[in-house]
């Protein structure tokens, strides 16, 4: 079983993490080892799984970061 922190956007509170933990625990071959606000760090048997744990955040209304997103602006040439 590999072991992976999930980083998830849109925790505020217990009850955020309670709802997490609810999730994951509801996945099979997922072994939940800590939620906390911002993350949630499991054990899963196979990708699949991962993914599974993943799609389980995101119905329960969270949003898992997968990467870097930067703030782009494109600017007007300049005369």
């Amino acid at each position: 079983m590999d072991t992976t922190t999930i980083t998830i956007s849109g925790m505020s509170c217990g009850h955020c993490v309670t709802a997490v933990r609810k999730a994951l625990a509801g996945v099979a071959g997922v072994a939940v080892q800590d939620v906390q606000i911002g993350t949630a760090t499991v054990g899963v048997d196979s990708p699949a799984t991962l993914a599974a744990a993943t799609a389980a955040i995101e119905a329960a209304g969270y949003d898992v970061v997968t990467g870097r997103t930067l703030n782009v602006t494109t600017l007007p040439p300049q005369a």
